[in-house]
């Protein structure tokens, strides 16, 4: 039986790197399927939506998807809303996960090896924004459900890993709702006796993740928190061109790289695509398929140990030339 993937693309140089990431999966000789989706600015200029219902419901009907990237407005729009929060509230994508491991490239630092699991739904990206008069104010949810299946899969990482789990909240200035969230990660951590967790917060971590990232294996903290700190992460271990992540949840899962559209080098033909072809990687350890997984992972760290390389990584070479080497790796 096939695995059906519903790709799609987005915008910008996720045009690129998804067909990129796209073609070394089909590179691994596993039945897969690919399944054509629209999502992004271009596509809510075209039909007034960002995420088509077609879109949403393909990848409901398969269970995954391989998400590129998209553009978004600075300001409000009408009628727009970013489709891949969409995606995560409509399809309860609770988890998201995301590695940071040293890379033999220029700027990475040696040794690190973390995953940020974030939650994924609520905190201060529940959407709760409202303007009275010249005060605006966003509500900040956390709820106890969130945190205990955030908590669960956090857990489930760190037991596959070092066994190690570090809760990052800020419950010295937000005692309610960071409260809460510690309290119901460490509830659910005593189920695992094999961990051991500690817990620090948000400031402090934001500095270790920048003066010993090699002490660090798995975090889990709240949604703007972790969105923050992945990004710390990846710069510390060579930049977002090599940052992929996946969007979790009971019914389905995206996985994503985590840099943007990049309209500066969009078809250019220039666009790192390793971060989409190790969010593929993450993908099919998530089917199953963890040896398929490992020799994709194995034939980036040769291309990104050997070259060719792109510019954003101090090379010359371009999108194709990059994805071309990896598929003869592996």
């Amino acid at each position: 039986m096939s695995i059906r993937i519903v790709v799609i693309p987005g915008d910008g140089i996720g045009r690129e790197v998804i067909p990129a990431a796209v073609e070394v999966l089909a590179a691994t000789g596993l039945p897969l399927e690919f399944v054509p989706a629209e999502a992004g600015w271009a596509t809510f200029e075209r039909c007034g939506t960002a995420l088509p219902a077609a879109t949403l419901e393909a990848v409901r009907a398969c269970g995954l998807a391989l998400f590129g990237a998209v553009s978004s407005p600075l300001g409000r729009v009408p009628g727009y809303r970013s489709p891949i929060v969409q995606m995560r509230r409509e399809l309860d994508l609770y988890a998201n996960v995301r590695p940071a491991a040293s890379a033999p490239v220029p700027g990475s630092r040696p040794g690190v090896d973390l995953v940020i699991v974030r939650e994924n739904t609520e905190g201060l990206y529940a959407g709760r924004e409202r303007r009275e008069g010249d005060t605006a104010v966003a509500e900040r949810v956390i709820t106890r459900r969130a945190s205990e299946r955030v908590a669960q899969v956090a857990c489930q990482v760190a037991s596959r890993r070092r066994r190690r789990l570090t809760i990052v909240h800020k419950a010295n200035v937000l005692p309610e709702t960071c409260g809460l969230f510690r309290d119901a990660v460490r509830q659910v951590a005593a189920g695992y006796a094999e961990l051991a967790v500690d817990e620090c917060l948000v400031d402090t971590m934001a500095m270790r993740l920048v003066s010993s990232p090699e002490a660090l294996d798995t975090i889990v903290t709240t949604n703007l928190f972790g969105d923050i700190l992945s990004d710390e992460a990846a710069a510390v271990v060579g930049g977002m061109g090599l940052a992929p992540a996946g969007n979790i949840g009971e019914q389905a899962a995206v996985f994503e790289p985590v840099h943007g559209s990049a309209p500066d080098i969009a078809g250019r033909g220039i666009a790192n695509p390793v971060a989409a072809i190790l969010a593929a990687a993450m993908l099919l350890e998530h089917v199953g398929q963890a040896e398929a997984a490992g020799h994709v992972r194995r034939a980036v760290g040769q291309v990104l140990e050997h070259g060719p390389h792109t510019p954003d990584l101090g090379g010359a070479a371009g999108t194709e030339e990059v994805t071309r080497a990896i598929v003869e790796h592996l």
